[in-house]
């Protein structure tokens, strides 16, 4: 399967579209689950309002449209950014096949939208590097995380990733910095401004993140510890493969893969430092998880690993879809 994904031929978002209904093919039997939570930000109160009340059909394909759109558009700002040795559509393909491994991440929910402002967030900072005017760059990136926490909680993490990807990508200067941060704390400014006006400041507490130590399930079972296990061997796969070309790519290359392993290393913990945000919040994770997975799929000359890895994420997927069905 792993060789059809290999091809640059635009016959590959027909398999992209085939793969995900292979993947949740539970939807034909139970449509998507639309989660909320109206303490965790705009998000969840658009779908609580606008979505949940939906026809199922209508969910399915809200799901998979948005599953799609992100997996290609991800893809294709990786293959214009020149990060893989050859243009392919295996990360479109790592990104459709991983969000079924956990039956958390097959639903509707903040986390979910939260996506598309993560990869338009890579974006942004991937045009850091060497940039001679990065002023109104910095403002909009701290923008775009400043509106993504009011939105969806969880996010504010994502000031972290863009403190990180600063230092990383270009020398210290103090301006820049204070640039960014005000562009992360302008949406709260007005969001501030239009409650006190409201004379409603006094909820304002409400619209900032709670940070608390937990456990996102109170039990751990059998499966969701092998499905974990085999997204960890994705990704020590990926990693390695990424290692092992990592010194023969040129350095704006090599900055943007450091600033997507920041952003892996610090969207991981999420589900365990956000009190309420559950195992879907980690499907955040998913964007740098597709972006090394598919160097699993794609750089191997031989297609022995890639494949059984492939089949080893599918066989999760069959009893994730099994459990579906029968519960």
């Amino acid at each position: 399967m792993v060789f059809l994904f290999r091809d640059k031929s635009i016959i590959n978002i027909f398999y992209l579209v085939i793969l995900s209904i292979g993947v949740h093919l539970h939807f034909f039997f139970h449509a998507p689950l639309v989660i909320s939570n109206t303490n965790d930000g705009v998000f969840s109160l658009f779908l609580q309002t606008y979505i949940s009340d939906l026809p199922q059909t209508v969910l399915v394909i809200i799901y998979l449209a948005v599953l799609l759109l992100q997996a290609i558009r991800l893809n294709m700002i990786l293959n214009d950014m020149r990060m893989f040795q050859t243009t392919t559509y295996t990360t479109a393909m790592a990104y459709v096949l991983l969000s079924g491994m956990l039956t958390q991440w097959c639903s509707i929910s903040s986390a979910l939208i939260a996506n598309f402002l993560l990869i338009w967030l890579f974006i942004k900072l991937s045009r850091l590097y060497n940039n001679p005017s990065p002023k109104t760059l910095l403002f909009n990136t701290g923008l775009i995380v400043g509106v993504s926490v009011v939105c969806y909680h969880p996010t504010a993490i994502l000031i972290l990733v863009v403190l990180f990807a600063l230092a990383v990508v270009r020398p210290f200067k103090l301006a820049e910095w204070v640039i960014l941060l005000m562009g992360i704390l302008v949406p709260y400014y007005f969001l501030a401004s239009w409650l006190f006006l409201n004379d409603t400041i006094k909820t304002f507490p409400g619209y900032l993140p709670y940070l608390q130590l937990n456990l996102p399930l109170a039990q751990w079972n059998i499966p969701l510890i092998v499905s974990l296990s085999v997204l960890l061997i994705v990704l020590l796969a990926g990693l390695y493969c990424w290692q092992v070309t990592n010194k023969r790519m040129v350095i704006q290359i090599r900055k943007n893969w450091g600033v997507m392993m920041v952003m892996l290393l610090i969207l991981l913990p999420i589900p365990f430092i956000f009190l309420h945000a559950g195992i879907e919040s980690g499907l955040m994770s998913l964007v740098p998880l597709g972006a090394f997975a598919g160097n699993t799929f794609s750089y191997p000359r031989r297609l022995a690993l890639p494949n059984i890895l492939f089949w080893l994420c599918a066989l999760i997927i069959i009893y994730n879809n099994w459990s579906f069905i029968t519960g």
